[in-house]
């Protein structure tokens, strides 16, 4: 009991970990299978032909490739747009702060079911034909609260003595913020702009209200897939994806390890 107690903790963290990343090993290991008939879900015969063949399923990479564009563009405008925003809140006082605090968070507490609904309204009351545009506006919008609240977040931990210590050093305003304010937040700034990449590529319900039958993402795809047979090349796509989005935080780990010991 004495041993269970001092490693709780530790016993409790890889429970944990398991239990979030069991699903991806899942469909790791389900991307190498050879399915008896159109659903992936039993284990039938280890194969390499979905690797092999990952485009063969017609559709799917076009739709992978679009999910893939607007959530690069998504993701950049909504970095630059809510850095933005957030040094306005976390730097400056002025009327209408608190209210905007307010506005920030109703994108992220709203249903995504109301939001598309609402959204496909407007665009309806405007004549604004849904595609790949409505899509592009839709994701822009709900990623920036994100955004901001995550750069918002690195703004406010800042040391002002930082900067206090470049104007005593004759820097001005401009190369203050380009040597010292930049690179502190920067890492709040990739952290916002990651996070809306994945919001964006996962997004299916607003999506699927402001999209037309030409704009199929992914996630589109995969739903109308699972009605009629699951291929394995989606499990490649997640499989990759997954890995993907290992190797960045991995990356990010060692170059802020780097970092921490030069600093030392």
């Amino acid at each position: 009991m004495a041993w269970l107690r001092r490693n709780l903790v530790i016993i409790v963290g890889i429970l944990v970990m398991v239990y979030i990343l069991l699903p991806n090993l899942v469909v790791i290991v389900f991307s190498f299978n050879k399915p008896a008939g159109r659903y992936n879900y039993e284990w039938n015969q280890f194969s390499l032909d979905a690797w092999t063949n990952v485009c063969g399923v017609p559709g799917m990479c076009q739709s992978v490739g679009l999910s893939l564009q607007i959530g690069v563009i998504a993701s950049l405008t909504a970095a630059v747009l809510g850095t933005m925003v957030a040094f306005a809140l976390g730097r400056y006082r002025f009327r209408g702060r608190s209210g905007t605090n307010l506005l920030i968070f109703l994108p992220m507490a709203t249903p995504e079911v109301v939001m598309g609904s609402s959204l496909l309204t407007l665009f309806i009351a405007m004549g604004v034909p849904t595609g790949r545009t409505t899509i592009l506006i839709a994701h822009i919008m709900f990623c920036l609260s994100f955004v901001i609240v995550t750069v918002k977040a690195r703004v406010a931990s800042l040391d002002p003595r930082l900067e206090q210590a470049a104007a005593d050093l004759y820097a001005n305003e401009l190369q203050t913020f380009l040597k010292v304010t930049f690179p502190l937040v920067l890492p709040g700034i990739a952290a916002g702009a990651l996070l809306a990449f994945s919001l964006s590529f996962d997004d299916y319900i607003i999506t699927n209200f402001n999209a037309s039958p030409e704009s199929v993402t992914f996630p589109m795809y995969v739903w109308g897939a699972a009605q009629r047979g699951t291929p394995v090349q989606i499990n490649v796509i997640g499989t990759v994806m997954f890995l993907g989005a290992l190797v960045v935080v991995i990356a990010g780990q060692v170059l802020a390890g780097r970092r921490s010991r030069k600093v030392a």
